[in-house]
């Protein structure tokens, strides 16, 4: 079954609307009607009541009817019945009245051979109890004939406005959804090669300017991430063709000819030194990958950051020894995270920093503790950084020195990629500070609450 759309469903909301709007007026004022014409008979017939009893009113028995006669000849619509006190009928001013009449004192209604009438029945002497019974009778079919003629009419106000309503709300409801329609335009337009379409915010109507803004944040959002993810294809298919070039070409000059055992040794170690690369590159890649899903869950265990940057230091020491840079460490503290994970992001730093210090340079780690925090910088003196460049140090596959450095999936640019996904699984933050001559990772970890 096909569903209504928009406009449809609103333009039987408005037609429903005002169809019930406009029964309920109709009602209240057919109800009203209704009443006033009770009201008037009823005043017309205590009027008449009133007139009949004192035309009665010490008159003898054989000129009453005559009196009666000539009350009652000054309205057409009106007959009377008197009875007495024994239910025997007296006087009909008319053949026409009805043979049953109600009992009760007051004002009734009844209908009786397609004629209504108002009946008014009271007693002719009030103060006496054996007092004979007058009905007065008045004719309102032609306020009954009103009244249908009025909810006739109610009904087909109804419909007509609730018809008008629809057309009405069908139009409007299209002219106000154009902006939905525009955006479903700009939608329907968008692909891989047209991320960069937009609505029209300064057009849009105030209801639809924030869901406008935020249609093409979103549209921004999703051209940046289908940018960075083209670069990083083409990055991955970079970084993986050399090592499979150098593979190929290597296997196939090795097997142009036939070749003593140790040849054959070699070249496979060599091989073997390229997939090594190659493995370790996938294995990063799906560790952010696994970063960008959340599914980064770091372990909490307590840690003595300078125990485990001695570690790391000791690690590097024939490094740094070979390249004439000095490695030093100030300050402790004491948080919980998980150690595998934040020794890598610290030797990723490490690596770093001895890679990009000259001769007879300096690497510095210093630990310190702040309110709420615990801060851990890397320093090492070498040429700085550009203030332009510092943004994108954490890109995939970016370098900052675009010389190639092969041997390890850090060099390939991945080594701060995978830094900044641990720090910010412990909840931390990581930046970099560069001025002429040196250059600085500040990383700031949350403690334990409490601690």
């Amino acid at each position: 079954m096909r569903r209504l759309s928009l406009s449809s469903r609103l333009a039987l909301l408005f037609a429903a609307c005002t169809a019930v709007v406009s029964l309920f007026a109709g009602v209240l004022f057919n109800r009203a009607s209704e009443a006033h014409f009770i009201e008037l008979d009823q005043q017309q017939l205590d009027g008449k009541l009133i007139g009949l009893r004192r035309a009665l009113q010490d008159v003898q028995p054989a000129q009453r009817e005559a009196r009666l006669a000539d009350e009652l000849s000054r309205q057409a619509d009106l007959s009377l019945r008197i009875t007495g006190a024994d239910g025997q009928r007296w006087y009909d001013s008319s053949t026409q009245i009805p043979k049953d009449l109600p009992s009760q004192n007051g004002l009734s209604t009844i209908s009786t051979d397609g004629t209504d009438y108002r009946v008014l029945n009271a007693p002719l002497y009030p103060d006496k109890a054996d007092s004979p019974h007058l009905s007065l009778l008045l004719d309102i079919t032609h306020h009954q004939h009103f009244l249908q003629r009025m909810q006739h009419l109610i009904w087909l106000t109804v419909g007509l406005s609730a018809l008008a309503t629809a057309l009405l709300g069908a139009w409007a409801a299209r002219s106000g959804l154009r902006p939905l329609r525009r955006m479903s335009a700009v939608a329907r337009g968008i692909s891989a090669q047209s991320l960069n379409a937009r609505l029209p915010e300064a057009q849009m109507p105030p209801e639809l300017a924030e869901m406008a803004h935020s249609f093409n944040a979103m549209l921004g959002r999703l051209d940046d991430s289908f940018q960075r993810l083209s670069a990083f294809s083409a990055d991955i298919a970079h970084e993986l063709r050399t090592p499979l070039s150098n593979l190929l070409t290597h296997t196939q000059v090795t097997l142009t000819r036939p070749r003593p055992i140790e040849d054959y040794r070699e070249a496979l170690h060599s091989n073997l030194e390229e997939l090594q690369w190659m493995a370790q590159l996938v294995n990063d890649m799906l560790y952010l990958a696994k970063a960008d899903h959340g599914l980064l869950m770091p372990k909490r265990e307590p840690l003595e950051l300078a125990d485990e940057t001695d570690v790391l230091l000791e690690f590097f020491a024939p490094l740094a020894e070979d390249a004439g840079v000095t490695l030093s460490r100030e300050g402790n503290a004491r948080i919980e995270g998980d150690r595998n994970m934040l020794r890598r992001a610290l030797s990723n730093l490490l690596d770093n920093a001895l890679r990009f210090s000259p001769a007879a340079g300096s690497v510095s780690l210093r630990i310190a503790e702040l309110p709420g925090a615990v801060r851990v910088s890397v320093e090492n003196t070498g040429d700085g950084i550009s203030a332009e460049l510092l943004p994108r140090l954490f890109d995939r596959f970016y370098r900052a020195d675009p010389a190639r450095q092969e041997g390890s999936s850090e060099h390939a640019g991945l080594g701060l990629a995978i830094t900044q996904s641990i720090v910010r699984a412990h909840g931390g933050q990581i930046r970099c500070e560069s001025k002429a001559g040196w250059t600085r990772f500040v990383i700031e970890l949350p403690k334990k609450d409490g601690g």
